[in-house]
């Protein structure tokens, strides 16, 4: 991702969570450390044949433990693999950064989400309460241990 791709990864983002959407600045402030030696943070996008962005994820990793901070697939895109495809890209960045482990936080009234992680062997370690905002949405914290290990679960 880069800072061109903004104006199209906001609309996704957008029309894909409205009530708690990344602002601009946000992504900015990710993308500020994405791209320098000792960067920490890792942003895909990927891009229809058309060049319409489909997709996005972004990872951080520091001191050996990778965080997704967020994962996107647009509605026409779902359940043809990209976002298995966006994961296995983070679990390799988190490889590349020599990270142990790798966590995530997934609303808890988002199966469909759930069941990817799992598959790519994510395990559910605990809760945070009211973390979504607006709505007080709880999050599943979940969390994979080596991410270097069968990273193909696609």
């Amino acid at each position: 991702m880069r800072w061109w791709d903004l104006d199209r990864v906001i609309g996704l983002e957008h029309d894909l969570f409205p009530d708690d959407a990344w602002s601009r600045g946000m992504f900015w402030s990710e993308l500020a450390d994405a791209r320098h030696p000792a960067a920490t943070r890792t942003y895909l996008v990927a891009e229809a044949t058309e060049g319409r962005i489909v997709g996005y994820a972004g990872l951080a990793a520091v001191a050996g433990t990778g965080d997704v901070q967020t994962i996107a697939v647009a509605r026409d895109h779902w359940g043809t693999g990209l976002g298995a495809r966006l994961l296995g890209a983070l679990l390799q960045a988190a490889t590349d950064a020599e990270c142990h482990e790798v966590l995530l936080e997934v609303r808890v009234d988002n199966p469909r989400a759930q069941r990817l992680y799992e598959r790519f062997g994510f395990e559910p370690i605990g809760f945070r309460k009211g973390y979504y905002q607006p709505g007080n949405v709880d999050a599943l914290v979940m969390r994979r241990a080596d991410p270097a290990q069968n990273i193909d679960n696609g």
